[in-house]
């Protein structure tokens, strides 16, 4: 199986930045996808960014020009560089990969943007 596990949330005042990043464990190739999603208090989870294995990005609507999604694909690791944070932007992340047929999801680090 694969285990993705979430490092580098935390406090934040608005309008600071924060990285937070995600790797890949297991018997893994070839990852197809990896991603950010979120969810606040009250919220369904969202998705904030994506990129493909070639490096293409997606981002939200919400986010774009403030976040940057970066993979590396030999350490199957996935960061998002998060920059003049609101407190809208307080959730929950989750690292997201989809490899083979299956999308993979890890335990979630909580961002706060706050005062």
């Amino acid at each position: 199986q694969v285990q993705l596990v979430e490092s580098g949330g935390g406090l934040v005042q608005p309008g600071g930045s924060l990285r937070i990043s995600c790797a890949a464990s297991g018997s893994i190739f070839n990852i197809r996808a990896m991603g950010w999603y979120r969810q606040a208090p009250g919220k369904q989870r969202e998705l904030v960014a994506s990129i493909s294995r070639g490096g293409s990005p997606f981002y939200a609507d919400s986010v774009k020009g403030r976040f940057t999604i970066s993979r590396d694909n030999a350490k199957n690791t996935v960061a998002l560089q998060m920059n003049s944070l609101k407190p809208d932007d307080t959730a929950v992340y989750y690292c997201n990969a989809y490899y083979g047929d299956t999308y993979y999801w890890g335990q979630g680090t909580q961002v706060t943007v706050s005062s």
